[in-house]
Protein backbone atom coordinates (compact mmCIF):
# COMPACT_ATOMS: atom_id res chain seq x y z
CA UNK A 1 0.00 0.00 0.00
CA UNK A 2 0.98 3.25 -0.87
CA UNK A 3 1.39 6.11 2.24
CA UNK A 4 0.42 9.50 1.65
CA UNK A 5 -1.95 8.60 -1.14
CA UNK A 6 -4.71 11.33 -1.78
CA UNK A 7 -7.80 10.59 -3.81
CA UNK A 8 -9.58 13.67 -4.75
CA UNK A 9 -11.97 15.11 -7.64
CA UNK A 10 -10.00 15.45 -10.35
CA UNK A 11 -9.94 18.89 -12.24
CA UNK A 12 -9.63 20.25 -15.84
CA UNK A 13 -5.62 20.39 -15.71
CA UNK A 14 -5.45 17.00 -15.22
CA UNK A 15 -6.72 16.31 -18.77
CA UNK A 16 -3.03 16.18 -19.63
CA UNK A 17 -2.05 13.47 -16.75
CA UNK A 18 -5.23 11.40 -18.00
CA UNK A 19 -4.34 11.09 -21.84
CA UNK A 20 -0.66 10.47 -20.39
CA UNK A 21 -1.88 7.32 -19.79
CA UNK A 22 -3.52 6.41 -22.98
CA UNK A 23 -0.69 4.21 -24.29
CA UNK A 24 -0.87 1.90 -21.30
CA UNK A 25 -4.46 1.04 -21.78
CA UNK A 26 -4.48 0.68 -25.43
CA UNK A 27 -0.81 -2.17 -24.59
CA UNK A 28 -3.07 -3.80 -22.48
CA UNK A 29 -5.71 -5.17 -25.39
CA UNK A 30 -3.33 -7.32 -27.10
CA UNK A 31 -6.09 -7.59 -30.00
CA UNK A 32 -3.68 -9.58 -32.89
CA UNK A 33 -6.26 -7.90 -35.39
CA UNK A 34 -6.21 -4.81 -34.68
CA UNK A 35 -2.92 -2.95 -34.89
CA UNK A 36 -1.22 -0.87 -32.10
CA UNK A 37 -1.90 2.61 -34.19
CA UNK A 38 -5.39 1.48 -34.36
CA UNK A 39 -5.79 0.72 -30.59
CA UNK A 40 -3.89 4.06 -29.45
CA UNK A 41 -6.19 5.86 -31.89
CA UNK A 42 -9.28 4.32 -30.19
CA UNK A 43 -8.18 4.61 -27.01
CA UNK A 44 -7.41 8.46 -27.21
CA UNK A 45 -10.68 8.67 -28.93
CA UNK A 46 -12.07 6.65 -26.20
CA UNK A 47 -10.80 9.22 -23.46
CA UNK A 48 -12.09 12.31 -24.91
CA UNK A 49 -15.21 10.71 -25.57
CA UNK A 50 -15.95 9.53 -22.16
CA UNK A 51 -14.33 12.58 -20.86
CA UNK A 52 -16.57 15.22 -22.53
CA UNK A 53 -19.85 13.18 -21.90
CA UNK A 54 -21.24 15.59 -19.41
CA UNK A 55 -25.26 13.86 -19.77
CA UNK A 56 -25.61 11.47 -17.30
CA UNK A 57 -24.17 11.86 -13.39
CA UNK A 58 -20.27 10.99 -13.09
CA UNK A 59 -17.44 10.85 -11.27
CA UNK A 60 -13.65 11.36 -11.79
CA UNK A 61 -11.24 10.63 -9.83
CA UNK A 62 -6.99 11.05 -9.34
CA UNK A 63 -5.23 9.28 -7.08
CA UNK A 64 -1.86 11.35 -5.96
CA UNK A 65 1.33 11.08 -3.65
CA UNK A 66 2.60 14.33 -2.52
CA UNK A 67 0.61 16.47 -5.42
CA UNK A 68 2.14 13.72 -8.38
CA UNK A 69 -0.51 12.20 -10.14
CA UNK A 70 -0.42 8.65 -10.36
CA UNK A 71 -3.79 6.98 -11.40
CA UNK A 72 -7.01 7.89 -12.19
CA UNK A 73 -10.83 6.25 -12.46
CA UNK A 74 -13.73 7.50 -14.53
CA UNK A 75 -17.32 6.49 -13.40
CA UNK A 76 -20.92 7.28 -14.85
CA UNK A 77 -24.43 5.68 -14.58
CA UNK A 78 -25.19 3.37 -17.26
CA UNK A 79 -28.18 0.96 -17.66
CA UNK A 80 -27.45 -2.29 -16.85
CA UNK A 81 -28.06 -4.79 -19.95
CA UNK A 82 -29.96 -7.48 -17.97
CA UNK A 83 -32.40 -5.69 -15.81
CA UNK A 84 -32.65 -2.49 -17.38
CA UNK A 85 -31.81 -0.68 -14.02
CA UNK A 86 -29.03 2.39 -12.99
CA UNK A 87 -26.12 1.13 -12.10
CA UNK A 88 -21.94 2.42 -12.05
CA UNK A 89 -20.02 1.97 -14.99
CA UNK A 90 -16.38 2.07 -15.08
CA UNK A 91 -15.02 2.78 -18.65
CA UNK A 92 -11.70 4.11 -17.54
CA UNK A 93 -9.05 3.30 -14.60
CA UNK A 94 -5.43 3.45 -15.01
CA UNK A 95 -2.32 3.61 -12.88
CA UNK A 96 1.14 4.73 -13.65
CA UNK A 97 3.95 1.87 -13.90
CA UNK A 98 5.41 3.29 -11.08
CA UNK A 99 1.86 2.83 -9.34
CA UNK A 100 1.17 -0.84 -10.65
CA UNK A 101 0.39 -3.40 -7.47
CA UNK A 102 0.53 -0.89 -4.84
CA UNK A 103 -3.03 -0.75 -3.42
CA UNK A 104 -3.95 2.80 -5.92
CA UNK A 105 -6.40 0.66 -8.04
CA UNK A 106 -7.98 -0.42 -5.28
CA UNK A 107 -8.21 2.74 -3.61
CA UNK A 108 -10.28 4.13 -6.57
CA UNK A 109 -11.88 1.48 -6.88
CA UNK A 110 -13.22 1.67 -3.56
CA UNK A 111 -14.01 5.35 -3.36
CA UNK A 112 -15.78 4.92 -6.52
CA UNK A 113 -18.02 2.18 -4.84
CA UNK A 114 -18.70 4.57 -2.41
CA UNK A 115 -20.21 7.28 -5.08
CA UNK A 116 -22.05 4.39 -6.20
CA UNK A 117 -23.53 3.69 -3.38
CA UNK A 118 -24.62 7.37 -2.51
CA UNK A 119 -26.54 7.30 -5.74
CA UNK A 120 -28.23 4.82 -4.81
CA UNK A 121 -27.27 1.94 -7.38
CA UNK A 122 -27.22 -1.74 -6.76
CA UNK A 123 -24.32 -2.31 -9.41
CA UNK A 124 -21.27 -1.64 -10.66
CA UNK A 125 -20.66 -2.47 -14.49
CA UNK A 126 -17.47 -2.79 -16.31
CA UNK A 127 -15.28 -3.99 -19.45
CA UNK A 128 -12.05 -5.34 -19.28
CA UNK A 129 -9.93 -6.85 -22.82
CA UNK A 130 -10.19 -10.36 -22.69
CA UNK A 131 -6.02 -11.01 -23.24
CA UNK A 132 -5.67 -8.62 -19.99
CA UNK A 133 -5.29 -11.48 -17.31
CA UNK A 134 -3.88 -8.96 -14.79
CA UNK A 135 -6.82 -6.66 -14.65
CA UNK A 136 -9.23 -9.20 -14.56
CA UNK A 137 -7.61 -10.98 -11.62
CA UNK A 138 -7.80 -7.63 -9.97
CA UNK A 139 -11.14 -7.01 -10.84
CA UNK A 140 -12.14 -10.78 -9.43
CA UNK A 141 -9.72 -10.03 -6.43
CA UNK A 142 -12.45 -7.08 -5.59
CA UNK A 143 -15.92 -9.26 -6.15
CA UNK A 144 -16.48 -8.51 -10.10
CA UNK A 145 -17.94 -11.45 -11.65
CA UNK A 146 -17.77 -12.01 -15.44
CA UNK A 147 -21.26 -11.88 -17.26
CA UNK A 148 -21.37 -11.96 -20.56
CA UNK A 149 -18.12 -12.50 -23.05
CA UNK A 150 -17.86 -10.43 -26.04
CA UNK A 151 -15.94 -12.54 -29.25
CA UNK A 152 -14.64 -11.74 -32.42
CA UNK A 153 -13.66 -13.66 -35.62
CA UNK A 154 -11.60 -12.44 -38.79
CA UNK A 155 -12.40 -13.50 -42.13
Amino acid sequence: MVNNLLIRHAQLEDRQFISSLSPRLATVAQLSWHSDAMMQKMQDAYIEQVLNNTKQPQLTLIAEINHEAIGFIHACSHHDSMSGELCATIPLLAVTKSADRCGVGSALMKATEKWAKAQGYRLIHLEVFANNDKAQSFYQSIGFKPETLHMVKTL
